[in-house]
């Protein structure tokens, strides 16, 4: 029995389809988290409790996020990306984020590594002003991936 290139690759897609929408779900899990134990001020929000869960949700989101961007970069074929930056503007590039949202998810890559390396010195009030002020960036360019996904454009 010939195997086919097209056929392996056809199947690959779907393998990619099928772990881009669960990492999609898997982010939209972790939104409705944040969502349920985020608080309305900072002085909530400074309980250590609710500090730690909110900047380990946040740091999944993004990590989420850039984890699709990875997947649609592979699935598409764009190239090796020489880093972050360079993925993110391989897909600005090949229409699968708007130029926005790609300018966006650089700017919480930043923040992530923040969470991650200066995890002890994290100023409480940015991450809150951060949440609060970037919420809706998430599922903007959550459902930007999805969108691509769905209509390829």
């Amino acid at each position: 029995m010939k195997i086919s290139t097209e056929n392996i690759w056809k199947k690959r897609q779907m393998l990619d389809r099928e772990r881009i929408l669960a990492k999609s779900g898997e982010l939209e899990r972790y939104l409705k988290e944040l969502d349920e134990v985020f608080p309305a001020n900072i002085e909530e929000y400074k309980k250590i409790e609710k500090k730690r869960s909110c900047e380990r949700i946040l740091q999944l989101i993004i990590e989420c996020l850039i984890d699709i961007a990875k997947l649609f970069v592979k699935n598409l074929r764009l190239g090796i990306p020489s880093g972050e930056n360079d993925l993110l503007k391989k897909l600005s590039e090949a229409k699968v984020l708007s130029a926005s949202s790609a300018a966006a998810l650089q700017s919480m890559r930043g923040f992530r590594n923040i969470l991650i390396h200066d995890y002890a010195d994290v100023d409480d009030a940015l991450v809150f002003k951060y949440v609060m002020e970037n919420s809706g960036d998430f599922d903007k360019i959550r459902r930007e991936f999805l969108e691509f996904l769905k209509n390829g454009k």
